[in-house]
């Protein structure tokens, strides 16, 4: 698929509209309800505005591609006949199936990029940063972001809940968009409890606990629904904060070097 440079500017003006919203609303309350750090040094925050344009303008028709190939090679693992039956539900009946399926499947991708040493390689760009911001969001590798999201779109196509063959269709499109709004509040630096909410949906709090150094680094993965980590038996939510986070695991200084190195041989 040609991308024109008018489409290619319309996407950058985008990107800034939102990365604009995002600071007017994340900046203040991490200054208010945050804690306070020491000044981050300047090449990490070039790294995130560097990291939120790579992870904003992945080419949506890869993603699409790869899910639409790999939905039609396994579709006759899945009878017509369930197929049938799920399109005769409502449509919110639908979508709320919708919605579980897709976030059980980015739990699950996101859990293996934990537990399969070749996918740690790529995930663990996301756990370098020490000091949690609400751009700590878009900190990824391409590879990991495409990977954990094949895992919850495939069975949506599967089961025919979504059509790859239709571009910006229904449930892939919102799941996304909610996803990655829901993804900057709850990498945000900021100290709030929500009560019995943090039953229902992955809160900050809950989060930070995923991104410790050592003890709790593989728990909390879901990420809207925390019922999915107690029916996993991942679920880890004390009453108080994270002392420190980040990852042991060696990464290149540069972006080049923390792009390219999870491509190479590991080095024995």
């Amino acid at each position: 698929m040609h991308l024109s440079l008018h489409e290619f500017a319309l996407a950058v003006l985008r990107l800034s509209l939102w990365l604009m919203v995002l600071t007017i609303i994340f900046v203040p309350l991490e200054r208010w309800f945050g804690v306070r750090h020491a000044p981050r040094p300047r090449r990490e925050l070039v790294h995130d505005l560097v990291y939120y344009v790579i992870s904003s303008l992945m080419p949506v028709f890869v993603l699409s591609v790869i899910t639409a190939l790999l939905a039609v090679a396994a579709r006759r693992l899945v009878p017509d006949a369930l197929i049938a039956a799920l399109q005769t539900l409502p449509q919110w009946a639908r979508l709320a199936l919708a919605f579980l399926v897709a976030e059980t499947g980015f739990y699950w991708g996101h859990r293996l990029s934990h537990e399969l040493p070749w996918l740690w390689r790529f995930h663990a760009l996301h756990h370098r940063t020490e000091q949690m911001g609400f751009l700590a969001n878009t900190r990824t590798h391409p590879v990991d972001m495409v990977v954990t999201r094949l895992f919850g779109l495939v069975p949506l196509y599967l089961l025919g809940l979504a059509s790859p063959s239709v571009a910006g269709s229904g449930a892939p499109v919102v799941l996304l968009v909610v996803g990655t709004l829901w993804g900057f509040f709850i990498h945000a630096n900021l100290r709030w409890r929500l009560g019995p909410l943090e039953w229902l949906v992955s809160t900050p709090a809950f989060h930070h606990w995923h991104h410790t150094r050592h003890d709790h680094i593989d728990r909390n993965y879901a990420s809207t629904l925390p019922f999915l980590d107690r029916v996993f038996g991942s679920h880890y939510l004390p009453k108080h904060w994270p002392a420190e986070y980040g990852t042991d695991t060696p990464h290149a200084v540069t972006i080049s070097g923390q792009l390219l190195d999870p491509l190479l041989p590991a080095k024995k």
